[in-house]
């Protein structure tokens, strides 16, 4: 099924609501609820493409699970050895976490298996993740480094790991292929990255080590079951953050999005821009900072985005170009190769966007310089990027004509609900399906 939009001019966005279940949590809470003993309760689960093939993956390896249903998730845990061998290749869909961290579950069984992903995931690189699980001694192949990934599961030894580059799904990996290691697996990371693997295994029970950039574990312990609550995904909250902003008169409040400290950086860098955010109703849900986040119209100023705020808003950047686009001064984006390997090569698909609406874009290698200009109205290509895709969906709230934005189907993969939570808060958004 081809999927497009057609957003049209509109008024400002107002109203409260809240924001779908955090991806990153959800699928965590999947994967370790599967892997620990006893029951695992989850309440308000992200119900997305991405998520789904997370539980169809351990449901084809014996793990019986009930729901979900309205946000609710029931995991009969079968513990870190209960797994069985899958009859059939996992399909992982569109989601590279997914992917990424089943590759460091499955590294350490004693069963062989083979995970596969849409046309899109196939063509995104394995090889960062697959270099320190081989260090481990998996056994993994692949083709020229992407999927599909045939594992044969065995044992692995524990292992000292420097990231090169920034990455919460290779950290997650090791940590998770840690657990079946002899030994210690420790990941230094370069920069901070999202921490909800090392929250959440301290929270099934799992003893984990954190000191300033490393994170360590021995393997050869046990989990137990949780009872977890999802809060908001900033991620999903990104595009009203964006659509608010740049909107005249808009005024809204987003409710109980996560506020963790390794994924701020969208309102950290927008902050820095001029934007009018406040958070309220500080609270924590399940070891994770939860607020009430209130997102009013201000004028934007361009800025060079600091380096070390990079990979706390690796995945709202497609956001954050078009604030950038929208600001009345240039901004410069650097550091950010990282954008190149997600699912599209978001530099240079937004970079395109952005010129077919008339804005004038300097593209680089990690980034691009962004010049301010009205959005015309035309025609963008999201390459069936979620991200990209609604990013310019809030681009056509302040256009002086008809935004299209073709190959829209993927925005299921994470935020299923948006067109119609985006037409509640007054975005004049049409879908189009054949």
């Amino acid at each position: 099924m081809t999927t497009r939009y057609i957003v049209r001019p509109g008024h400002a966005l107002k109203g409260r609501f809240p924001v779908p279940g955090d991806k990153s949590i959800s699928h965590r809470s999947v994967i370790l609820g599967a892997l620990a003993e006893k029951v695992t309760e989850v309440e308000g689960l992200l119900e997305g493409e991405d998520v789904l093939a997370t539980i169809a993956a351990f449901r084809a390896m014996g793990v019986h699970m009930d729901g979900p249903e309205n946000g609710h998730l029931r995991i009969h845990g079968v513990g870190l050895h209960g797994l069985k061998a899958p009859q059939v290749p996992l399909d992982c869909g569109n989601s590279g976490t997914a992917m990424r961290l089943l590759s460091g579950v499955l590294a350490g069984q004693t069963f062989a298996s083979t995970l596969v992903g849409d046309s899109s995931l196939q063509k995104r690189p394995m090889g960062r993740v697959l270099k320190p699980l081989l260090a481990m001694g998996a056994d993994i192949q692949a083709q020229d480094g992407k999927a599909p990934l045939h594992i044969h599961g065995k044992p692995l030894q524990g292992m000292h790991y420097d990231m090169p580059v920034a990455s919460a799904q290779v950290k997650s990996a090791v940590l998770l292929a840690g657990l079946y290691a002899q030994g210690e697996t420790c990941v230094t990371e370069p920069a901070p990255t999202r921490d909800h693997s090392e929250r959440m295994l301290k929270g099934f029970g799992y003893a984990v080590s954190r000191q300033e950039n490393r994170a360590c574990l021995e393997g050869g312990g046990q989990l137990t079951g949780q009872r977890i609550q999802v809060p908001g995904d900033i991620s999903s909250a990104a595009f009203f953050l964006l659509g608010a902003s740049i909107t005249p008169g808009s005024d809204l409040l987003l409710e109980g999005v996560g506020i963790n400290p390794t994924r701020t950086g969208i309102i950290e860098i927008l902050t820095r821009m001029g934007a009018r955010i406040d958070l309220t109703a500080l609270r924590e849900i399940g070891g994770e900072p939860v607020a009430d986040i209130r997102v009013r119209y201000a004028p934007l100023q361009g800025i060079e985005v600091p380096p070390h705020l990079v990979p706390l808003a690796i995945d709202e950047f497609p956001a954050l170009f078009i604030a950038a686009a929208c600001a009345k001064t240039p901004s410069i984006i650097s550091g950010a190769e990282e954008l190149r390997v997600k699912e599209s090569d978001r530099i240079a698909v937004m970079s395109a966007g952005l010129r077919a609406l008339g804005v004038a874009v300097e593209e680089r290698p990690d980034g691009a310089i962004i010049t301010p200009s009205t959005f015309c109205g035309g025609q963008v290509d999201s390459h069936g990027d979620h991200r990209i895709a609604m990013a310019f969906a809030m681009a056509g709230q302040v256009a002086s004509g008809d935004v299209e934005i073709l190959d829209c189907a993927n925005v299921a993969t994470s935020f299923p609900g948006f067109p119609a939570l985006a037409r509640q808060a007054g975005l004049n958004l049409e879908v189009f399906a054949a």
